[in-house]
């Protein structure tokens, strides 16, 4: 049984979680903290598996908690309980970067506090985060390793195999070699899936691009309403290239990085001289909203562009594979996938992996100077 840690001013909140966790016989809550402080001194006495964390608190607040806990050799995995509010997804992308694992959204009264959505959040959020089976996993008796790879026989099967596919290549060290890869590609469309350890994984990669990289690059990071902007804002601060979230009708540059507007679809339409975006609000697909499937389906049409670099990072579940696979069928594609070693949590790469498609493998700090090797620069 994992031991939680909460860590909230909040009595109602505390309850509410403590309740929630208390519920799921995986999970135990035996200690709370009103503040950083007073979970700092239980941290001197106890080990948990992880930590449900505020942000706004008297004394010592989250931000300031991260800054202490990580300066201390802890195993605990940290997830930050955000508001959808401007100064709070600000906040809780600020603590993603300091090493939260994930942030989950606080309800907003007392009935969604009771609901099934956020129970189930914070329960499978929990059990990823300290490697616990997901809820719906647990009265299955078979191996899930051999369901993922049949799942993944069965989407490629169905796919005929692309006369531009290419042998997978593990290249660890590649990011270093400082050569000019690139090949006659013609013009280039970057586009990025990524999600649990996103956040994070981004700051590696983006502020690394150059100003001038000779393509767009679009990026759908699983993320509600409000909190993609506050990442776009924060990466675009800390970058040479620019940033954005994507608004609707955006017409896509060279050396702009476009991220998908949390709660809506992103896809791609031509237009004569480049390409536009748009958004949908059909429903999730594959229970997330923005779905990488779906913008890589959008691409299926593209004539604009030649080759569409299709990159891979971490993140839970299969999203991105299956939209992968459909577009190879109708476009040049080129795919690098993060490696399991600099995962958070190897779900999407590994389930691209599978597939047996992937042209690189790569580790997260080498992701940058790959796709700039790919792409060129103007």
């Amino acid at each position: 049984m994992k031991n939680i840690l909460i860590v909230d001013d909040s009595a109602l909140m505390r309850s509410v979680l403590r309740d929630i966790i208390s519920s799921d016989d995986r999970f135990s809550c035996k200690d709370y903290a009103r503040n950083g402080e007073d979970a700092l001194r239980l941290l001197e006495r106890h080990e948990y598996d992880a930590i449900v964390l505020d942000i706004n608190m008297p004394k010592m607040n989250g931000l300031e908690f991260l800054q202490e806990f990580y300066k201390k050799d802890r195993k605990e995995k940290v997830i930050v309980a955000s508001t959808d509010t401007a100064d709070g997804t600000d906040i809780t992308i600020r603590a993603l970067e300091l090493g939260a694992f994930d942030f989950i959204q606080k309800p907003k009264n007392t009935v969604d506090s009771k609901g099934c959505t956020f129970r189930n959040r914070l329960l499978d959020m929990l059990a990823l985060a300290t490697d616990c089976e997901p809820r719906a996993e647990q009265n299955r008796k078979v191996k899930i390793d051999k369901d993922f790879v049949n799942t993944i026989s069965e989407m490629v099967s169905s796919i005929k195999t692309s006369h531009q596919e290419i042998a997978p290549v593990t290249s660890p060290d590649v990011g270093g070699s400082g050569g000019k890869r690139r090949t006659d590609k013609g013009r280039v469309l970057v586009a990025l899936a990524c999600s649990t350890g996103g956040p994070k994984a981004l700051q590696q990669v983006i502020p690394y691009l150059p100003k001038n990289l000779d393509a767009p690059v679009l990026i759908v990071q699983h993320m509600p309403v409000g909190f993609t902007k506050s990442l776009a804002e924060r990466l675009d601060q800390i970058s040479e290239i620019s940033v954005k979230e994507a608004e609707e009708g955006d017409i896509l540059k060279k050396g702009v990085v476009y991220i998908a507007k949390g709660g809506m679809h992103m896809k791609y339409k031509d237009t004569p001289t480049g390409g536009r975006l748009y958004y949908s609000d059909e429903p999730p697909r594959e229970g997330v909203k923005p779905a990488a499937n779906y913008m890589y389906e959008s691409l299926m049409d593209c004539e604009y562009y030649d080759t569409i670099l299709c990159v891979v990072l971490t993140g839970m579940g299969m999203d991105g594979t299956k939209g992968i696979l459909n577009l190879s069928e109708k476009k040049k594609i080129h795919i690098i996938a993060q490696d399991a070693a600099t995962c958070t949590v190897y779900g999407m790469p590994k389930a691209i992996a599978a597939t047996g498609k992937v042209n690189q493998v790569v580790a997260l700090q080498n992701v940058a100077n790959e796709i700039t090797m790919n792409v060129g620069v103007n």
